[in-house]
């Protein structure tokens, strides 16, 4: 009965865990240590970023540990998001981490969902903070009819994921009978939904 215990508690620590703890400064392979230089710690992929003229979706680009393998082990990592005027980030989550915002420029429309279903919403300006918890349902809207957005988002972990509810239902091969079910609703809907998603 004790071991069931213990192996209960042990299971929810690595539930509830973050990115692992390293028990080195970095991770690296043994063989690249000694060509290691500073242009490892370096990543550039925000260089051009909101220097552009965005028109279509919203562009995110990220530096995370797939791009950007110093993060590896550190559990942070980073993403630059445009939103055009009118541009939206669908609803998703981030199974793995926390999100902090920052809204560089522009101004942002945010809304979570909480696990009691409740919607949190705010209005977001130049220079604010607001935060997703991991796991927790969110979205941001440019709403400006004139100008577009700039944000920064900072994650706690090396590899938050993401999983975005329209294309996750889907595009994925959920059943159009389990997804009509779920909806209430026929699978010619659902057919409509999915040819929607395909054409963006």
């Amino acid at each position: 009965m004790l071991e069931a215990i213990l192996v209960v508690f042990s299971s929810v620590g690595l539930i509830y865990a973050s990115d692992p703890d390293i028990l080195t400064d970095f991770t690296i392979l043994v063989w690249q240590f000694s060509n290691l230089t500073g242009s490892y710690f370096t990543f550039k992929g925000f260089r051009d970023v909101g220097t552009n003229n965005l028109t279509g979706p919203v562009k995110v680009t990220k530096a995370v540990a797939a791009e950007f393998p110093a993060l590896n082990g550190l559990g942070v990592s980073m993403a630059m998001l445009q939103f055009p005027v009118g541009g939206v980030n669908p609803p998703h989550t981030h199974p793995r981490a926390s999100e902090l915002l920052y809204l560089v420029d522009g101004s942002l429309l945010v809304g979570m969902v909480d696990t009691t279903a409740k919607l949190f919403t705010q209005n977001l300006t130049k220079g604010d903070l607001f935060v997703f918890p991991k796991g927790l349902l969110h979205y941001q809207l440019n709403a400006d009819a004139t100008y577009k957005a700039l944000v920064v988002s900072a994650f706690r972990s090396a590899n938050a994921g993401t999983m975005s509810v329209p294309s996750t239902l889907f595009t994925t091969g959920i059943p159009d009978d389990v997804l009509a079910k779920s909806f209430k609703t026929n699978t010619q809907a659902i057919e409509l939904l999915k040819s929607g998603l395909k054409s963006t």
